[in-house]
């Protein structure tokens, strides 16, 4: 994280090292459910959590810019995401046309 302002960056650093310290270093208040196996199985999964964590990423109290930033890498994840699971289920379907010829 860089900043033009020294004085931005110790207090940012001083604040994150808080926001560790304490177990919430999302710097978000909120508590984000537990991750499981379940959720990342396959690419339909990883698009709902994606939908999660940008929606808490865009509640969260931070600089706009900063959050900016973040939601559009994590815009660029999640339509991977859905495009991989838009393959995901045509080649499923595939699948079952050629098992059943």
């Amino acid at each position: 994280m860089g900043y033009k302002d020294p004085e931005k960056q110790r207090e940012y650093q001083r604040d994150w090292q808080r926001m560790k310290r304490a177990g919430r270093s999302n710097g978000s208040k909120a508590s984000c459910r537990t991750l499981n196996s379940e959720d990342i199985r396959n690419a339909e999964g990883l698009r709902d959590l994606m939908a999660e964590v940008i929606a808490e990423v865009r509640t969260t109290e931070a600089d706009p810019l900063i959050r900016a930033r973040c939601i559009g890498y994590l815009v660029s994840i999640a339509l991977k995401s859905v495009e991989t699971a838009d393959l995901e289920a045509r080649l499923t379907e595939i699948e079952q046309e050629v098992k059943f010829k």
